[in-house]
């Protein structure tokens, strides 16, 4: 085994000294940052966008319904046909027209309205439409029932509970699906070095073979040594660029805070405000600005060193496991045009955990769904990281639940290293033929 280090050594400069490597590894964090602005100002302007809508109002109601927004405006028609109302909405360029005919009840004016337009109408106009319209009806058929207008403010006006700890401290809602939203950007994160390091083992192996060189290479170390090496050094060439990444976006966080003019500091301070106690422990009323002040408390408060320490374990064990199967499917094969039959099957525990994660740590990340893909060494790199952001121990991840699925991953690792291995040794120096997985089933058997 004294030539492995040699191979790690070469594999990883081979990549951190690649000009795209050294490229990218610079450029995205702020390619990221600038994408993040770049969608926030593309969405502002789609909604700055500015609708005029028309309306042709014949009946006795909705007199004062209609009220200019930042979005929308509204013109009335008036002691005009429909048709030339038509007319001059097309003309004139107008969004569309809103057409209230006159009928003898309310109910009938609804039943009858119509909102015409060039093409189909956007979702958020329609829904803003219609609220008026049910607010009108809803109003009516209460008053109907002899409930008044005051009446009908007070029983419609919303209602929120309020919630906190024993301890007095209040509990924020969509906390917790903010911090699932983190360990998912983790765990997306996991996937994608898995999918573009897996493939640059794969790629690796299969341009040393179609070059032929690896038969020379072979001569001298073992295959074994030679699978090993690659998917260390890859993995190493991995986490350094993840560690630049660290410390550029610290650096642009620290510079987004210098421009904004915030203290970060502050968010140590002031807790006992953030969190909505008074003197006697009891929750109070918060206000907007201690509500936004409570938000940033628990985000300053989410434990981002063990994240980070974890990601880099998860991800170290993930990749090992991925890797190794991507050597294996390298070696078997004599372009990368035949890996497709097998990269999908690879890569759906990945697409599995990012999707099912989701959908179970968001509703649940206690419960038996979200608990069993954390602890299945397939998707465990992925799930556990949403779910860490909560926490370990009382209120988070049980300690046992991750030395599990840590054990898990090191004995799924060393297993599968196993078999890729077999794979490896036969497969790297076959030519010329398509392997199937009953082929592949019989190299593991030699």
């Amino acid at each position: 085994m004294n030539k492995l280090p040699l191979i790690i050594r070469r594999e990883y400069l081979a990549k951190v000294r690649n000009k795209s490597f050294v490229v990218m590894t610079f450029l995205s964090p702020i390619l990221m940052v600038g994408m993040v602005v770049l969608i926030a100002y593309l969405t502002k302007i789609n909604d700055n966008e500015k609708r005029i809508i028309g309306v042709f109002n014949e009946s006795i109601y909705f007199s004062n319904d209609f009220h200019t927004t930042e979005n929308t405006s509204y013109v009335q028609f008036r002691d005009i046909s429909l048709q030339a109302a038509k007319d001059s909405t097309a003309s004139v360029g107008y969004y569309g027209l809103l057409y209230i005919p006159r009928e003898k009840s309310l109910e009938e004016v609804v039943q009858k309205t119509y909102f015409f337009t060039k093409e189909a109408p956007s979702a958020s106009t329609i829904d803003q439409l219609e609220d008026i319209f049910e607010e009108r009806l809803r109003a009516r058929r209460l008053q109907d029932l002899g409930i008044s207008a005051e009446q009908f403010a007070a029983m419609d006006k919303e209602y929120e509970i309020k919630t906190a700890t024993f301890e007095g401290r209040q509990n924020l809602k969509g906390i917790n699906e903010i911090k699932a939203i983190i360990g998912g950007g983790f765990g997306y994160l996991i996937m994608m070095f898995i999918i573009i390091y897996g493939g640059f083992v794969m790629r690796s192996v299969i341009e040393e073979k179609t070059s032929r060189i690896i038969e020379v290479i072979i001569s001298s170390v073992k295959p074994f040594q030679l699978m090993m090496g690659k998917i260390i050094g890859t993995s190493l060439a991995g986490i350094t660029q993840f560690a630049i990444w660290i410390v550029c976006g610290t650096l642009l966080l620290m510079l987004t805070f210098s421009i904004l003019d915030i203290d970060p500091s502050a968010l140590n301070r002031g807790t006992e405000i953030a969190s909505g106690m008074n003197s006697n422990m009891t929750p109070t009323i918060p206000t907007a600005n201690q509500t936004m002040q409570a938000y940033a408390q628990e985000l300053y408060e989410i434990p981002w060193f063990m994240l980070i320490c974890f990601f880099v374990i998860y991800f170290a064990l993930g990749y090992l496991i991925y890797s190794s199967i991507y050597a294996a499917i390298g070696a078997a094969v004599d372009n990368e045009s035949d890996t497709q039959q097998f990269i999908f099957p690879v890569i759906l525990p990945l697409m599995l955990a990012i999707y099912v994660g989701f959908f179970s740590v968001f509703s649940n990340p206690h419960g038996p769904i979200a608990v069993g893909f954390s602890l299945f060494p397939l998707t465990s790199p992925i799930v556990m990281l949403m779910r860490l952001p909560g926490g370990i121990g009382e209120g988070g991840v049980p300690i046992w639940e991750i030395v599990t699925s840590i054990v898990l991953l090191i004995i799924t690792f060393v297993g599968i290293v196993w078999l890729a291995a077999k794979i490896y040794r036969v497969g790297i120096l076959m030519y010329g033929k398509k392997p199937t997985y009953k082929e592949l089933f019989k190299w593991i058997k030699y």
